[in-house]
């Protein structure tokens, strides 16, 4: 019998891959499930990335620090996998943390486990790529996204695309990922009113 589950995780599971229930069955059983609070972190830099995660419910952000300041540059909300696929895949260390933002539930696979379900499970090592496949369109579309539009464009995209991020991250940390000060993001709010 598969363990409870969020119907969204199955979504998205089957949203990646397509899976036999029973490759399903395999990667859900081999979860462990994880509340952490606000401010708690999943990951530091300098440690050593050991997990995917998927996030059921609340929010997570990486950022690293510079010089003073925190440079935010990724937001993970509800139904969404994540991971510092570099740290994980290279065993190196990571070079930015992963904190919650809000009490969070999240769903989470030890690359162990992983590597013995891709030995029990071609379904689940076309997942595994698949999966791979995916982060990197994603990342690619956000570099993109970063590198083509002017600030403006950026946070009218958020606006349009993304409205949680104004609503569930504090102005310094969408300003630090949008790449812009709070007197910028300021003026760009005064011009779209």
């Amino acid at each position: 019998m598969m363990k409870a589950t969020s119907p969204h995780l199955l979504e998205n599971l089957a949203h990646i891959a397509s899976l036999t229930a029973d490759a399903m069955q395999l990667l859900i059983d081999n979860a462990n499930t994880e509340v952490v609070n606000k401010g708690d972190y999943l990951l530091r830099e300098g440690q050593y990335c050991q997990y995917i995660w998927f996030i059921e419910t609340g929010a997570c952000r990486a950022f690293h620090d510079k010089d003073t300041r925190e440079i935010n540059t990724a937001f993970y909300f509800e139904n969404t996998f994540f991971t510092d696929m570099k740290s994980l895949r290279n065993n190196t260390s990571t070079e930015y943390n992963l904190q919650a933002m809000e009490k969070t539930i999240l769903w989470k696979w030890h690359k162990d486990t992983l590597s013995q379900l891709y030995q029990l499970s071609p379904e689940i090592t076309a997942f595994g790529r698949q999966w791979l496949e995916h982060l990197l369109i994603v990342q690619e579309t956000h570099i993109q996204w970063l590198t083509k539009n002017t600030p403006e464009e950026r946070y009218q995209a958020i606006l349009t695309h993304y409205p949680e991020l104004v609503q569930r991250v504090t102005l310094t940390q969408l300003c630090s990922y949008l790449g812009i000060s709070r007197e910028t993001l300021s003026r760009i709010r005064r011009r779209l009113q």
